[in-house]
C-alpha cells in the first residue's frame, strides 16, 4: 500500500513503512526514523553516523491517519512507539516533521540519539554521484552571520572509496547561542536534475545535522542534540512521550525557487504582533552613539532630531540601568531598576520626552543573566536559580545564567518586564543575550544537554506569556546580533537582530544574504549613518567634521542596507546638516512604503549569494511582477551588470531621488554605474510575471 503526502510518498512492504520519495529525493525504500536506546546494539560500523540505530530497523507499520495537511504514522518496536506528524500548507511544497517517542516497555528507558527526520536516496547514481551533488552551508560568526558556501559532497569529503565511509558532512551546535557557528538550515542541489532540497530545524539551542552515506547511498539526517554531539540523552518512564524539535524540509528547481518555497512556510510559523504589523521604523542608541553609557541628557538632546526623521520608535540600549560606569557595566546587572546616576529624572521622565516628540519609547534588557558582582540579586535568587554543571554555577564573561524553570526567576522577571513596560513607560523591549553557556545544566536533568533543552523551552515559554500580556509592546530577539537566529525563536519573536557589525560597509555582505535565512519583515538591519568610532568609544568629531566627512554617498547607503528588512537607524544624527537628515528622512519614508510588499515577498538574487570580500553585491525581493533590488558598489570596479531573467518591462531608481548612477537595461540585463566605490542605489524593476 502506497502513502502520498505533499511532496512525499511511503510504501508499507512486510509491515514496515518504508519513504520511498522526498521531493526530490527518490529511492528503493528505507526508514525515516532512527531511535537509540541505551543498552541496545547499535548494528553498524558506521563510526559517529546516526544512521543504523537500534529501534530504527526494528519499527513495524501500526497505523497511519491523514488529512489534507496533516499525516500522522504510527510505528512500534518492542520498546517504544514513535508517532511521526507532518505538516502541509496549501500554498508552499514545504513539509514539517517532528517525532514522539513513547516508551511501551515494562521498564525505564534512555534516549541517547532521536531524529526528526531521515530520507536515504539522495543523487541519481547513489554514491557515484559525488561529483553531481552539492551542498551550501550558512556560516555564521558574531558580525560576519549568514554566509553561504556551496561545496561539492567530494569537496566535503563524501566520494565512493568503497561501499559505506565513516565520513559525515555534519554541524553539531552546542550550547544556547543556537546560531553560533552555522544556521541550522542547508541546501542539497542534485545538478544532475537541477533539484533543490532546502531543510531547517527548529531548535533555540543545541541541534544536530548529517548528511552521510549507506547502503551505497547518502542520506539527510534531522535533528536535536544527541549523546555524542550536544551531552544529550533523556530517561523515559513508562508511557512516557518525548518530542523532538521541529524540522522543515522545501523543494523547488532553482535558488530562489527553493528558498521561495522555505519563506511562504516561515510565514506560517512567524512571531507576530499586531503593533508590530506595519513594521515601523526604529532608532536606538546603542550603535556608533551611546553605546553602553545612555543618558537622561543625551537623549533629549538626540531624540528631537530623530522625531524630524519620521522615525517610530526610539529605544534606549543598555545602561539605563545601573550605576557603574558603562564600560564595567555587565558584571553588575541583574537588577534591571533605573540609574539615578544617568536618568536623574528617572527613566519615566525620558520616555515621556520621547512620546511628547511623537515617538514611542523603547529600552534594552538582557533578561537570562545577571553579573556575578550583582550583589542584590545573588542575594535574592536561591542556587536553584541558577544554569548549573557539577554543582556549581556556570559563569561566563563575568555573568550567570537564570533558570527559567524555577518560579522565583519568573516571578521576579515578570515584575521587571511590568516595571519597565508600566512605570518606566516601555513600549518596545529588546531582549539581548551576550554570551553562550555551553552543554547546558545537569541540576534536575539526566544530564547537561537535557537540563539545557528544558531551561531552553522553559525560557521561550516565558517569554511568550510576556508578549501575550503585554500585546501593546514589540518586543525584539537579540543575542549579540543573530547568534540566536533561529526559527524556534522566530516563531515568538516578531523582529530579530541580524548582527552587531558596526561598519557599514561589511554590512552588505550579511543584507545580501539575510533573507535566505529570516524573513524580511522580522530581519532587523542597522543603518548608522554617523559610525566613526570604535565599539563602546564616545564621539569626539563635531557638527563641523562630520557634515564635511560625512558624505552623501555614506547615507543612501546606511540607508539602503536596512531596506530589505528592518530598519534599526542609529549614530549621531544630531550632528548632521539639514540637508543630509532630508535624505535620511527620504529614506525613512520610502522604507516604510515598502511594508505591504515585503510581507508577501520572495528572495530575489540574480547574482546569487554574496561573500565577505565581494566587490559588487546584489539583492532583493519580488512581488508579483515588481523587484525591489538593493545594489552595492564595494570595490574599484564601478560598472555592474544584473541578469534579469524574467524580462525588465521599466526600470526607476526608488532611493535616492537624486542618485548620480547611471543605469541603462535591456530586455534581461540591467547595467548600472556608480559614480563612487561604497555606494549603493535601490532599483524598482517592473518585470513579466
Amino acid at each position: 500500500m502506497n502513502i502520498l503526502f505533499k511532496n512525499l510518498l511511503f510504501d508499507i512492504v512486510d509491515n514496515r513503512i518504508l519513504l520511498k520519495r522526498c521531493g526530490h529525493i527518490a529511492f528503493s525504500g528505507y526508514g525515516f526514523v532512527e531511535v537509540q536506546i541505551a543498552g541496545e546494539n547499535k548494528n553498524t560500523h558506521l563510526g559517529a553516523k546516526m544512521a543504523k540505530s537500534s529501534e530504527g530497523e526494528k519499527l513495524r507499520y501500526l497505523s497511519h491517519t491523514q488529512t489534507e495537511n496533516r499525516l500522522e504514522i504510527v510505528q512500534c518496536s518492542d520498546l517504544v512507539e514513535v508517532k511521526t506528524i507532518f505538516e502541509g500548507y496549501t500554498d508552499t511544497n514545504t513539509v514539517r516533521v517532528h517525532n514522539e517517542v513513547k516508551n511501551i516497555s515494562d521498564r525505564e528507558i534512555v534516549l541517547e540519539e532521536v531524529s526528526a527526520f531521515m530520507a536515504l536516496g539522495i543523487g541519481q547514481k547513489g554514491i557515484d554521484s559525488a561529483d553531481e551533488l552539492y551542498y551550501t552551508r550558512f556560516y555564521q560568526s558574531h558580525h560576519g552571520e549568514c554566509q553561504p558556501q556551496r561545496y561539492s559532497f567530494r569537496e566535503l569529503g563524501l566520494y565512493r572509496a568503497n561501499a559505506e565511509s565513516q565520513k559525515r558532512i555534519a554541524c553539531a551546535n552546542i550550547g544556547s547561542w543556537s546560531t553560533k557557528e552555522e544556521l541550522p538550515q542547508g541546501i542539497i542541489e542534485d545538478a544532475a536534475i537541477g533539484a533543490f532540497t532546502m531543510f531547517q530545524i527548529e531548535s533555540n539551542s543545541s541541534w544536530y545535522y548529517e548528511i552521510a552515506d549507506l547502503l551505497q547511498s547518502y542520506y539527510l539526517y534531522l535533528g536535536g542534540a544527541n549523546l555524542p554531539f550536544g551531552g544529550w540523552s533523556k530517561a523515559l518512564k513508562v508511557g512516557e512521550t518525548y518530542k523532538t524539535v521541529n524540522v522543515a524540509l522545501a523543494n523547488g528547481s532553482s535558488l530562489e525557487g527553493v528558498l521561495g518555497e522555505m519563506t511562504k512556510y516561515r510565514r506560517h510559523i512567524s512571531g507576530k504582533s499586531e503593533i508590530d504589523s506595519h513594521l515601523p521604523t526604529i532608532f536606538n542608541e546603542y550603535m556608533h552613539l551611546s553605546w553602553d553609557s545612555p543618558t537622561e541628557e543625551n537623549t533629549r538632546l538626540i531624540a528631537p532630531i530623530v522625531a524630524k526623521t519620521g522615525v517610530e520608535y526610539y529605544v534606549i540600549d543598555c545602561g539605563w540601568h545601573n550605576e557603574e560606569p558603562g564600560n564595567l557595566v555587565y558584571p553588575y546587572v541583574g537588577q534591571w531598576k533605573e540609574s539615578k546616576t544617568r536618568f536623574p529624572n528617572g527613566v519615566r521622565k525620558t520616555c515621556d520626552f520621547i512620546r511628547s516628540l511623537g515617538m514611542k519609547p523603547g529600552l534594552w534588557i538582557e533578561p537570562e543573566i545577571i553579573g556575578i558582582q550583582c550583589q542584590e540579586m545573588l542575594d535574592y535568587y536561591d542556587d536553584d536559580c541558577f544554569l548549573q554543571r557539577n554543582g556549581r554555577r556556570i559563569a561566563v564573561m563575568n555573568r550567570y545564567f537564570l533558570d527559567y524553570r524555577n518560579e522565583k526567576v519568573r516571578a521576579y522577571m515578570t515584575e521587571t518586564i511590568r516595571r519597565m513596560v508600566e512605570d518606566y513607560g516601555a513600549a518596545y523591549i529588546k531582549f539581548d543575550y551576550n554570551q553562550d553557556c555551553g552543554v547546558g545544566t545537569d541540576y534536575c536533568a539526566f544530564c547537561a544537554g537535557e537540563g539545557l533543552e528544558m531551561c531552553a523551552n522553559a525560557y521561550m515559554v516565558w517569554v511568550k506569556e510576556m508578549i501575550d500580556r503585554f500585546p501593546q509592546v514589540i518586543f525584539e530577539g537579540c543575542s549579540s546580533g543573530g547568534m540566536r537566529m533561529d526559527y524556534k525563536t522566530l516563531s515568538t519573536f516578531s523582529i530579530m537582530s541580524t548582527s552587531d557589525q558596526t561598519d557599514y560597509a561589511k554590512y552588505p555582505y550579511i543584507a545580501g544574504n539575510i533573507l535566505s535565512a529570516v524573513l524580511p519583515e522580522q530581519a532587523a538591519v542597522w543603518s548608522y549613518p554617523v559610525g566613526v568610532t570604535m565599539p563602546g568609544e564616545p564621539m569626539t568629531r563635531d557638527a563641523f567634521w562630520v557634515q564635511e566627512n560625512i558624505s552623501d554617498e555614506r547615507i543612501v547607503m546606511n540607508m539602503i542596507n536596512s531596506f530589505l528588512g528592518r530598519m534599526h537607524l542609529a549614530s549621531h544624527l544630531e550632528k548632521l546638516s539639514d540637508r543630509q537628515l532630508a535624505l535620511i528622512k527620504e529614506g525613512v519614508e520610502y522604507y516604510n512604503s515598502l511594508t505591504e510588499y515585503k510581507k508577501k515577498a520572495l528572495p530575489y538574487l540574480p547574482k546569487g549569494f554574496t561573500h565577505f570580500g565581494a566587490e559588487q553585491v546584489v539583492s532583493g525581493f519580488k512581488c508579483g511582477d515588481k523587484i525591489f533590488l538593493a545594489a552595492w558598489c564595494l570595490g574599484e570596479t564601478l560598472k555592474m551588470e544584473i541578469p534579469l531573467k524574467e524580462g525588465i518591462i521599466d526600470v526607476k531608481i526608488a532611493y535616492p531621488s537624486d542618485a548620480g548612477a547611471a543605469y541603462t537595461y535591456t530586455e534581461n540585463t540591467l547595467a548600472v554605474e556608480f559614480e563612487s566605490s561604497n555606494s549603493a542605489v535601490f532599483f524598482e524593476i517592473k518585470c513579466n510575471v
